[in-house]
């Protein structure tokens, strides 16, 4: 899952009240796969529910567009009524990058999504945040203005004309706004204090907003205005950070209810930081806090990473690792058990029903490559013994960097594992790609060959799934070899007491190197155009001679060391 697009969809529908019709909508949604229904958050004052789901970006525009289209038949907005600004059956559809995708892609995907919903469901379209196509149309709030009750006249202004759809109120449906914006995480910070006041002012100190400048007394004093008459504002520490203070009765303590609008401009340990500071600095201190709902990924690894760094430790380091750093950090665990598992958007839509290879023990693998099974093979073994020589790399690194007397060079070290970790963790995935390479090719293989058309199609995909069988092992082949770079710096400059794991590590990438060319070979045996197939070879053994000097190098370097 960590290498796929994913792209999180947060609908707000406007009925709060009746479950059934929202269970209906979320239906649609929970229909497509490739998407995963992650929460449903109704509101009856507010009579609106706030939908979160994700997953890949087709899929997601798919759920997004069915679920609108469900809204439309069931929701009546000339019978709504609560205490949120809203102006449609689907009131917002906002787009989130979650992994492995710009915003620039996702600007793309929720454009799509507007013209489709504009043309085929004749709904009135407003894109705002990062895909308005113009500056004031940016601000949801401008969008939105005059409500539901003020969609008439807004459809006869021409400066408001709907950007997909027809400029025309639909009295049961209204308008939606369908936008691109970064993450949103609600996150509260824990006081060692009862005091909702005090948690106020701590809020007034870090959010953007801010607090009004008073004339005297800070705290009293009448608000100060400017030559114009309009109340001046001190800005707060964060930006893209809105703060409240309030008492939680179930814990007994007061918080710092914060709302972090764009986790790319005031990340979830920063915000930390400064409450923390904040609270010292009012005789209080942050003893904890949490996060409500869903985060991506790369939250938390940022925030381990961050303090890591101030510890001056490696973040060379397995996530899990990271993610452990990050609760005991900000205290993620003072209130109740931080399950990542089910807190962070990737690990949640891991499927936990498949069998990966990487998942067994050492001795169940030894046993399923030994099996009468024709995978895992050769392929999946090379990038194995790469993924091992990687990891010793990278552990050399780690423990260069936490050596006595090596302070100042921690960071030297902890930029080496890094890279060790990256090369580890692709090719430990390639231990599964080489597999599922191999069983693409049967699946062709078996593919009907009873008609001239069937035969056709049969033929093209066992080409294509060749290509794919020779791409496979020739990226193990370039990840091992790259991986050496790590490896030869360890031994000329790691600590000394680890100069043989380095050496045992150049050893595992260049068999890695060496058996997935033979890979490499033998498929590109199969494939019928030559070209490709004599590109490979020669770039194959270009790897193969300077792996082959590589270790030559490194071996001499640990030799060396030895005597």
């Amino acid at each position: 899952m960590s290498g796929k697009k994913l792209i999180e969809c947060v609908p707000n529908f406007s009925e709060g009240c009746d479950m059934g019709i929202i269970k209906q909508i979320t239906n649609e949604i929970e229909a497509v796969e490739g998407v995963k229904l992650i929460d449903v958050d109704p509101g009856k004052a507010t009579n609106r529910t706030v939908v979160t789901f994700v997953g890949t970006p087709d899929e997601v525009i798919e759920a997004a567009f069915r679920a609108t289209r469900k809204a439309m038949e069931l929701i009546d907005m000339s019978k709504h009524h609560g205490a949120h600004p809203r102006f449609g059956a689907t009131d917002v559809c906002p787009l989130v990058p979650v992994a492995n995708i710009t915003m620039d892609e996702v600007v793309v995907y929720a454009r799509k999504l507007a013209k489709r919903i504009g043309e085929e469901l004749g709904i009135p379209v407003y894109c705002y945040e990062f895909a308005a196509f113009e500056e004031k149309r940016r601000n949801l709030a401008n969008c939105r203005a005059g409500e539901y009750e003020g969609l008439p006249n807004k459809m006869k202004d021409a400066a408001w004309k709907p950007d997909f759809g027809p400029a025309k109120f639909l009295p049961q449906t209204g308008a939606i706004a369908v936008g691109a914006r970064n993450f949103l995480v609600a996150y509260n910070v824990n006081l060692n204090t009862t005091s909702t006041r005090r948690a106020n002012a701590i809020a007034f100190d870090i959010r953007e907003k801010g607090r009004p400048q008073r004339v005297g007394n800070p705290y009293t004093g009448k608000i100060a205005l400017d030559e114009k008459g309009n109340e001046i504002w001190i800005p707060g520490a964060l930006k893209a950070c809105k703060a409240i203070g309030w008492f939680i009765d179930e814990f007994g303590i007061a918080q710092v209810s914060i709302n972090l609008t764009d986790i790319t401009v005031t990340p979830l340990h920063i915000a930390f930081e400064e409450a923390n500071k904040r609270a010292t600095e009012r005789g209080l201190r942050a003893t904890g806090s949490e996060i409500v709902g869903v985060l991506p990924l790369s939250a938390m690894l940022d925030a381990g990473k961050y303090f890591l760094r101030k510890q001056q430790r490696s973040t060379g380091i397995p996530d899990r690792e990271i993610i452990k750093i990050a609760v005991k950090s900000m205290g993620l665990d003072e209130l109740y058990p931080f399950d990542p598992d089910k807190k962070i958007i990737e690990y949640i839509l891991e499927d936990k029903n498949s069998k990966k290879l990487v998942d067994l023990s050492v001795e169940k693998f030894a046993q399923e490559t030994a099996s009468e099974s024709p995978a895992p093979g050769g392929g999946s073994i090379s990038a194995a013994m790469g993924a091992f020589g990687a990891a010793l790399a990278t552990m050399v690194a780690n423990l260069s960097s936490h050596k006595a007397g090596w302070d100042e060079r921690w960071e030297e070290f902890s930029n080496w594992a890094e890279k060790g970790k990256y090369y580890m963790e692709q090719l430990t995935k390639m231990v599964d790609e080489d597999t599922n390479a191999f069983n693409k090719i049967m699946n062709a293989f078996g593919l009907p060959k009873g008609t001239d058309e069937e035969k056709a199609a049969r033929t093209k995909a066992i080409e294509e799934a060749t290509l794919y069988a020779i791409e496979v092992p020739f990226k193990v082949m370039q990840l091992c070899y790259e991986s050496m770079e790590v490896v030869k710096a360890m031994a000329e400059h790691g600590n000394p007491n680890s100069v043989t794991d380095a050496g045992v590590g150049a050893l595992a990438a260049r068999s890695g190197v060496m058996g997935a060319f033979l890979n490499v070979k033998i498929n590109a045996a199969g494939l019928k155009d030559k070209t490709v197939t004599q590109n490979y070879i020669e770039r194959g053994n270009e790897i193969v001679a300077k792996t082959i000097e590589m270790e030559r190098v490194i071996l001499s370097i640990v030799e060396g060391k030895i005597n």
